[in-house]
């Protein structure tokens, strides 16, 4: 296989063309007279380049790409209150449904911005976004109108519990274009239910579970990626729970599954979780996938999007990103809300920005531009040294992504997939 971060270009080889490819990829080998269609295909994804290109300027152009001003993503916490009182939960729920002076403030602010934007992309989030339809709705009107009449393209996605995620919710979110949702299950009902109980007490897997059962039933593209997060305490869980989820969704690959180890990200319950160490993290997240996999079920795309250019910056480090709390103030990241230079400034209600710059540059430069580590890196165009600057932040440390560390893994992982497309589609076929 080979990956290009550049490009993002991933491609395989069979055996019989490894020797030519590994030859022709050799510096300052000479091209074929004619060029057979896979040396062009080399050339196209950008495998071979000629010698007097200078990558390294280029880049550094599409590090300056991340500051174009024709697109915008906001994170939006149209309410800070959660039904829910996971375990491992950094939030503290401070505050509910977003101000109505907030919400007028976004409407003026995106009538106005969208005439220089390209596209507009939203994440709804909370606390559990769930809890106030209304204000969702609400704004997305307002949103796609703001859009369609400067003509930007406008999408937008969800991370939910699930637990208010009924068909009926889930076709009006679609018609509002939430097209993609994130919904955790932490494993079977016992295992599940103790980390992820109603607040006040309570299981909630039967009612998510019966949920994500009945959108089987909605015929309309969408993703839910199924985030199944684990520690030292549901390892062995999580071996059982992948044969249930390929009996409930391995027929549907818009149900995809995406494994994740839970951290320490400054919540109360931070001494007493038993997370994994780095090792294990590794070494689990793509055992799961490859188990998965060969369950039948479709992994997230979030793995091979890491992989493009730019895929893999938090959107905490990028310029044209912001993250807008139910009382109206700024934020860069959604972890580190109670964290002074992450409180940016405030949206008023003629919908102008109030912003501290140099906040923000914290966040936005502390990568490659001052890394020299980055800039040599091979996975550079696809984080720019900036997976999380909250990491960076608080370690003093590089922040690396899970698939960067283990990119073999990774390649192996998607190759596997497409495999399983292949096949899926000939049984179709």
């Amino acid at each position: 296989m080979l990956y290009n971060s550049y490009t993002g270009a991933i491609a395989s080889f069979s055996p019989e063309e490894r020797t030519q490819v590994l030859e022709w990829l050799r510096p300052g080998m000479p091209a074929p007279d004619p060029a057979p269609p896979l040396y062009a295909s080399l050339i196209e994804h950008g495998f071979l380049v000629e010698t007097t290109v200078d990558e390294e300027r280029r880049a550094t152009f599409l590090h300056q790409s991340m500051h174009a001003q024709d697109t915008m993503h906001l994170v939006l916490l149209v309410t800070e209150a959660c039904n829910f009182r996971c375990t491992y939960c950094y939030e503290n729920f401070p505050r509910a449904t977003m101000r109505p002076e907030v919400i007028e403030g976004l409407e003026a602010y995106m009538k106005e911005r969208a005439r220089t934007l390209n596209r507009l992309t939203i994440s709804w989030h909370g606390g559990e976004p769930l809890l106030a339809p209304h204000v969702i709705e609400r704004l997305s009107r307002s949103f796609m109108n703001s859009c369609e009449a400067n003509g930007a393209v406008y999408g937008a996605e969800m991370s939910t519990n699930g637990y208010y995620l009924t068909k009926e919710r889930f076709e009006q979110m679609l018609d509002l274009h939430v097209e993609r949702f994130m919904v955790t299950l932490d494993g079977e009902a016992q295992v599940h239910d103790s980390r992820r109980g109603l607040h006040g007490g309570g299981g909630t897997f039967d009612t998510i579970l019966q949920n994500l059962l009945t959108l089987k039933e909605v015929d309309r593209p969408f993703e839910i990626n199924i985030r199944v997060n684990f520690d030292n305490s549901n390892l062995d869980a999580v071996e059982r729970f992948i044969p249930m989820l390929k009996e409930w969704f391995g027929d549907d690959p818009r149900f995809k599954v995406y494994f994740r180890p839970v951290g320490c990200m400054g919540g109360e319950n931070d001494l007493n979780l038993p997370v994994c160490d780095d090792r294990t993290k590794d070494i689990k997240i793509w055992e799961f996938n490859e188990r998965a996999i060969a369950e039948g079920l479709t992994v997230s795309s979030f793995i091979s999007d890491t992989l493009l250019p730019t895929g893999a910056v938090c959107y905490a480090a990028k310029p044209n990103s912001l993250v807008i709390g139910s009382d109206g103030v700024l934020y860069k990241c959604s972890v580190a809300m109670e964290q002074d230079d992450n409180r940016l400034g405030h949206i008023h209600q003629d919908g102008t920005l109030e912003i501290d710059y140099d906040k923000l540059a914290l966040w936005t430069t502390s990568g490659e531009e001052t890394d020299e580590k980055c800039q040599a890196c091979f996975f550079r165009p696809a984080c720019q040294g900036n997976h999380c600057p909250l990491y960076r932040m608080r370690t003093g440390q590089r922040p690396c992504s899970y698939e960067k560390r283990q990119i073999k893994k990774t390649l192996r992982t998607i190759w596997l997939q497409s495999q399983q497309e292949e096949e899926f589609a000939r049984t179709l076929g």
